[in-house]
Parts: C-alpha cells; sequence; structure tokens
C-alpha cells in the first residue's frame, strides 16, 4: 500500500505558520499558502507512534539523548551518503538555523566577515548581521537554465579577509544539489585561504536522481577538519516544529568551541520528543522518504509542465533537489510589490518573494513550495495562472 495519497489535510486549527501567518498578514481566510518550507504531507507513522508511546507514560522530566541517537545517526550518514563519522564528531541542537548563529559566534568576532552565495535562504543574511559580522557576497551565475558558482569572484572575496564560507548545499532557493567538481574548488580555496566552511545541509535528502548529495566535509580530511555540517530530519520528514537538528564537527577544537557557546546560552539538548522523532525517523523512515521523492519528483514535472504550457513568461528553474520551484518572473516586468499584490488579491496564492527574502540577486523570482498533494498543488497552479492571467 502507498504511504502518501491524494488527500487534502486540513492543518488550518493545527497552529501551522504556514497557514496562519498569511491569514494574519493579509487578513484573508481564503489564501492557499505556498510559502515556507514545510509539507502538506503526514510524517512517518512510525514517528507518530514513536512520540504517542512516549507520552503515554505521563511523566516528561528532563532527559538526555539516548546513546542509540548518536549511532542511529552516523549510520544513516553512512548508508545515505557513504560518509563515516565518529560518534563524539555528532553535537545535537534545536535547529539548523539556531546552530549556525552558534557557530559563527563561536568560530568568528564582531566585524569579520562571513561570505553567501545569492540569492540564498533569508536567515542566512539574519544570523550574519545579527551577530554583528560583515556580508560578504558572491552571487550565483545564472544563465536562464541554471546556476552557476562564479569561482574567479569567489577567490577575490575569499582572499580579501573573509573568515567564514555560509555554504547553502543542496541550494535554497535555485534547487542546485553541487556537483564533486564544484565543492572540490568550493573547499581547496577555503584550505587556501584558512576559510572555515559552515555548511547548511538540511535539503540532503531532498535530491532526484541522477542527482547525489556529497557532503563537502566528506571529500577531504582537510575540508573535515575546517567544517561544521549541518543537518536535520526536519526537512525530509516534516518535523520542522519539533526542533531537531545536529551538527557534525570532525576537528577537536572547533568542537570545544562550538561546546563552551553552548555552554554560555544555557542550551541542553533538544526536547524529550524532538530526541524520539529524530531517532524514529533515521531508523524507520527510508521507505516512506523514497515514496516521498517519486511522490514529489512527479510534482516537480506536473508543475513545469503547465507553467510550460498555460504560462510560458515564467521559466521555471528545474531543481535538482529540495521541493521547491525558483520562478524566473522577469518577463512579466512587474515589481516585487506588484507581483504579490496580484497573487494575493487577483490569485489568493501566498508564495516566497525573491528578493525581500533572498537579496538582491532575487529581484524578479518567486519561491514556490509544492511539497503537497496533488489536488492542492493542481489549485496552487491554477490560482497562480489566474494571478497573471
Amino acid at each position: 500500500m502507498a504511504v502518501f495519497s491524494d488527500a487534502w489535510i486540513d492543518r488550518t486549527s493545527t497552529d501551522s505558520v504556514k497557514w496562519k501567518v498569511p491569514k494574519k498578514i493579509y487578513r484573508r481566510d481564503d489564501l492557499l499558502p505556498m510559502w515556507v518550507a514545510d509539507m502538506d504531507f503526514l510524517s512517518p507513522r512510525e514517528i507518530t507512534e514513536a512520540l504517542i508511546k512516549r507520552a503515554e507514560h505521563g511523566i516528561y522530566g528532563y532527559a538526555a539523548p539516548p546513546g542509540s541517537l548518536f549511532s542511529t545517526i552516523r549510520l544513516w550518514l553512512e548508508k545515505r551518503f557513504h560518509w563515516t563519522v565518529p560518534e563524539d564528531s555528532i553535537l545535537l541542537g534545536p535547529g539548523v538555523v539556531s546552530s549556525l548563529a552558534l557557530a559563527i559566534r563561536a568560530l568568528t568576532d564582531a566585524g569579520d566577515k562571513i561570505l553567501i552565495q545569492s540569492p540564498v535562504y533569508h536567515p542566512f543574511y539574519q544570523v550574519i548581521k545579527n551577530n554583528g559580522r560583515e556580508l560578504a557576497v558572491n552571487p550565483l551565475v545564472y544563465d536562464g537554465n541554471a546556476y552557476t558558482i562564479d569561482f574567479d569572484d569567489l577567490e577575490r572575496k575569499l582572499k580579501n579577509g573573509v573568515k567564514a564560507l555560509l555554504l547553502c548545499s543542496p541550494h535554497n532557493p535555485v534547487g542546485r544539489v553541487w556537483k564533486r567538481d564544484e565543492l572540490e574548488a568550493i573547499g581547496a580555496l577555503c584550505e587556501k585561504y584558512g576559510v572555515y566552511i559552515l555548511s547548511d545541509e538540511i535539503h540532503a535528502d531532498i535530491v532526484y536522481e541522477p542527482n547525489r548529495h556529497l557532503p563537502i566535509a566528506s571529500l577531504h580530511p582537510a575540508w573535515e577538519r575546517q567544517s561544521i555540517t549541518f543537518m536535520a530530519p526536519s526537512k525530509t520528514f516534516n518535523i520542522p516544529g519539533l526542533q531537531a537538528s545536529f551538527m557534525v564537527i570532525a576537528d577537536r577544537d572547533i568542537r570545544k568551541k562550538v561546546k563552551r557557546e553552548q555552554q554560555k546560552i544555557a542550551f541542553h539538548g533538544p526536547n524529550l520528543f524532538a530526541n524520539i522523532a529524530m531517532e524514529a525517523a533515521y531508523q524507520h523512515g527510508e521507505k516512506w522518504l523514497e515514496e516521498l521523492l517519486s511522490y514529489l519528483k512527479e510534482n516537480v514535472r506536473m508543475s513545469i509542465e503547465f507553467l510550460k504550457t498555460e504560462l510560458a513568461a515564467i521559466r521555471p528553474v528545474v531543481p535538482e533537489g529540495t521541493y521547491l520551484l525558483w520562478l524566473d518572473c522577469r518577463e512579466l516586468q512587474l515589481p516585487e510589490e506588484q507581483l504579490m499584490k496580484a497573487l494575493i488579491e487577483k490569485g489568493k496564492i501566498p508564495v516566497g518573494t525573491g528578493e525581500k527574502n533572498y537579496g538582491e540577486e532575487g529581484d524578479g523570482f518567486l519561491r514556490m513550495n509544492i511539497a503537497c498533494p496533488r489536488p492542492m498543488l493542481e489549485e496552487g497552479l491554477q490560482r497562480f495562472k489566474r494571478a497573471f492571467s
């Protein structure tokens, strides 16, 4: 029996950020949200069962993560990415963004330059600026079909005093799954100029064949020693509300610095239910994930075909990974405010705006989350068409 069905599950009474926030902002009850990156699918049954079983005990005191959680994470990394890590290199965190901010504070000082590759996930900007660090930008190059890295510009920026690179791999929002030669070039430059690699790999599991995710730290011992890899089951298994993530830190000195920063904020680890969900996800969720990838791949195909035939002026960037469509709307020649006005007032469909959320290189683009049942996706695409008809 298939795990996924086309059932449209009502989330409006669950305090879902995805569904609640647009209603509050726009004061409308008729919106179909396709903006924030969580899915409208039920999480794996084994996660729900594990949480219910623990909840039925009735006592929810302080809890340490089980030792089996670390071996479970290690086995997942070995099986999915052929990456062998010692268990003591794994540190738990509440969420990837929080852990990124913590790592920046542990490894850099106020005023240090930190580099991003834009357009990129908007919290990257926030964790740099809010911690008093200086933003350096290596814009990705878009040729009308796909994005690549400008390595000449990257080297110029790295040798000009950059302390850390925030790598988004797979890349949100442009959907690139970086190839081995691209990651090797990044690693070699960061090694050459002594730059830390802070690699957000939260979408590592959402990759479409024949593409393959490669953790940059797994490619060379030197890059592993100067890297922190941030991962989580949250995007993979649709459990972001449980705040469960982990870091892989091979270097003992870097690990000490991060632990010291955790101690400064009195971080005691993910909560009881986060640990349970994370272990259940990685122990039992692989079959569910394979069916998810198959379902999402068809959603991608369907969305691209619809836009090609019904809205030729909007060009989707075909994603190699993630469940996010990055849409080139520049041919419409509408400023971002008018794009959003049409989407909300005519289409009644909130999506992610390019420049506001992903930097100036996102001007004229939109990000659309297509991780939802087919009837919801079909409705969303029709609303998208209505917005610009």
